[in-house]
Protein backbone atom coordinates (compact mmCIF):
# COMPACT_ATOMS: atom_id res chain seq x y z
CA UNK A 1 0.00 0.00 0.00
CA UNK A 2 1.23 3.49 -0.82
CA UNK A 3 1.74 5.58 2.31
CA UNK A 4 -0.10 8.90 1.85
CA UNK A 5 2.41 10.66 4.11
CA UNK A 6 5.33 9.64 1.91
CA UNK A 7 3.40 10.70 -1.20
CA UNK A 8 2.74 14.07 0.45
CA UNK A 9 6.37 14.57 1.47
CA UNK A 10 7.57 13.68 -2.03
CA UNK A 11 5.46 16.52 -3.43
CA UNK A 12 7.84 18.84 -1.57
CA UNK A 13 11.13 16.97 -1.93
CA UNK A 14 12.31 13.60 -3.28
CA UNK A 15 12.55 10.99 -0.52
CA UNK A 16 15.25 8.33 -0.92
CA UNK A 17 13.74 4.85 -1.21
CA UNK A 18 15.66 3.59 1.84
CA UNK A 19 14.23 6.44 4.00
CA UNK A 20 10.54 5.84 3.23
CA UNK A 21 10.17 2.93 5.63
CA UNK A 22 12.14 4.75 8.33
CA UNK A 23 9.87 7.80 8.11
CA UNK A 24 6.70 5.70 8.11
CA UNK A 25 7.88 3.75 11.18
CA UNK A 26 7.86 6.91 13.32
CA UNK A 27 4.15 7.62 12.70
CA UNK A 28 1.28 5.72 14.30
CA UNK A 29 -2.19 5.40 12.74
CA UNK A 30 -5.11 6.74 14.79
CA UNK A 31 -8.81 7.22 14.09
CA UNK A 32 -11.22 9.76 15.56
CA UNK A 33 -14.98 10.05 15.29
CA UNK A 34 -16.63 13.35 14.38
CA UNK A 35 -16.56 15.61 17.43
CA UNK A 36 -13.74 13.81 19.25
CA UNK A 37 -10.78 15.80 20.51
CA UNK A 38 -7.32 14.98 19.22
CA UNK A 39 -6.00 17.58 21.64
CA UNK A 40 -7.75 19.68 24.29
CA UNK A 41 -6.40 23.13 25.11
CA UNK A 42 -4.77 24.04 28.40
CA UNK A 43 -1.86 21.61 28.01
CA UNK A 44 1.23 21.36 25.85
CA UNK A 45 0.48 19.89 22.42
CA UNK A 46 2.81 16.90 22.05
CA UNK A 47 1.60 15.46 18.73
CA UNK A 48 1.63 16.35 15.06
CA UNK A 49 -0.91 14.71 12.77
CA UNK A 50 -0.88 13.94 9.07
CA UNK A 51 -4.49 13.70 7.90
CA UNK A 52 -5.09 10.63 5.71
CA UNK A 53 -8.86 11.11 5.54
CA UNK A 54 -11.27 13.53 7.15
CA UNK A 55 -11.19 17.12 8.34
CA UNK A 56 -9.90 18.58 11.60
CA UNK A 57 -10.87 21.85 13.25
CA UNK A 58 -8.55 24.12 15.19
CA UNK A 59 -10.82 25.46 17.93
CA UNK A 60 -10.66 27.98 20.74
CA UNK A 61 -13.10 28.85 23.51
CA UNK A 62 -14.04 32.54 23.27
CA UNK A 63 -14.58 34.90 26.23
CA UNK A 64 -18.27 33.83 26.35
CA UNK A 65 -17.28 30.18 26.78
CA UNK A 66 -18.35 29.27 23.24
CA UNK A 67 -16.24 27.00 21.04
CA UNK A 68 -15.14 28.85 17.90
CA UNK A 69 -13.57 27.31 14.78
CA UNK A 70 -10.30 29.05 13.94
CA UNK A 71 -9.43 26.91 10.96
CA UNK A 72 -10.16 23.69 9.10
CA UNK A 73 -7.41 21.27 8.05
CA UNK A 74 -8.16 18.58 5.48
CA UNK A 75 -6.54 15.51 3.96
CA UNK A 76 -2.91 15.59 2.93
CA UNK A 77 -1.89 18.26 5.40
CA UNK A 78 0.03 18.25 8.65
CA UNK A 79 -1.79 19.59 11.70
CA UNK A 80 -0.56 20.59 15.13
CA UNK A 81 -0.66 23.64 17.37
CA UNK A 82 2.70 24.88 16.19
CA UNK A 83 3.54 27.39 18.93
CA UNK A 84 2.72 24.89 21.67
CA UNK A 85 4.35 21.95 19.87
CA UNK A 86 7.59 23.77 18.98
CA UNK A 87 8.02 25.91 22.10
CA UNK A 88 6.51 23.47 24.61
CA UNK A 89 4.00 26.03 25.87
CA UNK A 90 0.40 25.36 26.94
CA UNK A 91 -2.07 25.98 24.12
CA UNK A 92 -5.37 27.84 24.36
CA UNK A 93 -6.54 26.11 21.18
CA UNK A 94 -7.66 22.54 20.70
CA UNK A 95 -7.87 20.13 17.76
CA UNK A 96 -11.15 18.37 17.12
CA UNK A 97 -12.39 16.03 14.39
CA UNK A 98 -14.92 17.86 12.18
CA UNK A 99 -15.63 14.54 10.40
CA UNK A 100 -14.60 10.95 11.05
CA UNK A 101 -10.85 11.17 10.57
CA UNK A 102 -7.86 8.90 10.07
CA UNK A 103 -4.44 10.34 10.86
CA UNK A 104 -0.84 9.33 11.17
CA UNK A 105 0.41 10.76 14.47
CA UNK A 106 3.91 11.49 15.69
CA UNK A 107 4.89 12.75 19.12
CA UNK A 108 7.37 15.58 19.48
CA UNK A 109 9.87 13.15 21.04
CA UNK A 110 9.60 10.77 18.09
CA UNK A 111 9.79 13.65 15.59
CA UNK A 112 13.02 14.88 17.18
CA UNK A 113 14.37 11.30 16.99
CA UNK A 114 13.40 11.20 13.29
CA UNK A 115 15.27 14.49 12.77
CA UNK A 116 18.38 12.96 14.38
CA UNK A 117 18.14 9.88 12.13
CA UNK A 118 17.26 11.82 8.94
CA UNK A 119 18.41 15.45 9.46
CA UNK A 120 16.92 16.69 6.16
CA UNK A 121 13.44 15.96 7.54
CA UNK A 122 13.72 18.91 9.95
CA UNK A 123 14.13 21.44 7.14
CA UNK A 124 11.45 19.69 5.06
CA UNK A 125 8.82 19.73 7.83
CA UNK A 126 9.71 23.35 8.71
CA UNK A 127 9.33 24.40 5.08
CA UNK A 128 5.96 22.63 4.76
CA UNK A 129 4.57 24.10 7.99
CA UNK A 130 5.82 27.59 7.09
CA UNK A 131 4.12 27.43 3.68
CA UNK A 132 0.90 26.20 5.26
CA UNK A 133 1.02 29.05 7.76
CA UNK A 134 1.33 31.55 4.89
CA UNK A 135 -1.61 29.86 3.12
CA UNK A 136 -3.76 30.09 6.27
CA UNK A 137 -2.98 33.80 6.67
CA UNK A 138 -3.87 34.47 3.03
CA UNK A 139 -7.19 32.61 3.37
CA UNK A 140 -8.13 34.41 6.60
CA UNK A 141 -7.12 37.81 5.21
CA UNK A 142 -9.50 37.31 2.28
CA UNK A 143 -12.40 37.45 4.77
CA UNK A 144 -11.32 40.70 6.46
CA UNK A 145 -13.75 43.55 5.97
CA UNK A 146 -16.24 41.38 4.08
CA UNK A 147 -19.91 41.06 4.98
CA UNK A 148 -21.17 37.64 6.04
CA UNK A 149 -22.66 36.78 2.61
CA UNK A 150 -19.35 37.58 0.91
CA UNK A 151 -17.39 35.55 3.50
CA UNK A 152 -19.64 32.56 2.82
CA UNK A 153 -19.25 32.98 -0.96
CA UNK A 154 -15.44 33.13 -0.58
CA UNK A 155 -15.48 30.05 1.66
CA UNK A 156 -17.53 28.14 -0.92
CA UNK A 157 -15.05 29.14 -3.64
CA UNK A 158 -11.87 28.48 -1.63
CA UNK A 159 -12.90 25.38 0.30
CA UNK A 160 -15.87 23.72 -1.47
CA UNK A 161 -14.79 20.21 -0.41
CA UNK A 162 -14.77 21.24 3.26
CA UNK A 163 -18.07 23.12 2.93
CA UNK A 164 -19.83 19.97 1.76
CA UNK A 165 -18.46 17.75 4.53
CA UNK A 166 -18.54 19.64 7.84
CA UNK A 167 -21.56 20.64 9.94
CA UNK A 168 -23.07 24.06 9.13
CA UNK A 169 -22.63 25.19 12.75
CA UNK A 170 -18.85 24.75 12.33
CA UNK A 171 -18.86 26.76 9.09
CA UNK A 172 -20.87 29.51 10.79
CA UNK A 173 -18.41 29.54 13.68
CA UNK A 174 -15.45 29.74 11.29
CA UNK A 175 -17.03 32.60 9.30
CA UNK A 176 -18.00 34.39 12.54
CA UNK A 177 -21.71 34.45 11.79
CA UNK A 178 -24.66 32.87 13.56
CA UNK A 179 -26.06 29.57 12.25
CA UNK A 180 -29.36 31.40 11.63
CA UNK A 181 -27.64 34.04 9.47
CA UNK A 182 -25.81 31.31 7.55
CA UNK A 183 -29.10 29.52 6.95
CA UNK A 184 -30.64 32.74 5.54
CA UNK A 185 -27.60 33.36 3.32
CA UNK A 186 -27.75 29.81 1.98
CA UNK A 187 -31.49 30.13 1.20
CA UNK A 188 -30.89 33.38 -0.70
CA UNK A 189 -28.04 31.92 -2.75
CA UNK A 190 -29.49 28.50 -3.61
Amino acid sequence: MVNPLITFLQQHQPIPEEDKEIIASYFLPKTFKEGEYLFKGGKICQEMFFICSGILRIIVINDKGVEVTGFFVKENYLCTLLKSFNNQLPADEGIRAATDTEVLAITRTRLLALYRELPYMNELIDRITYQRLLDKIQIRNAYLGQDSATRYKLFMEQEPDIALRVPLKDIASYLEITPQSLSRIRKQRY
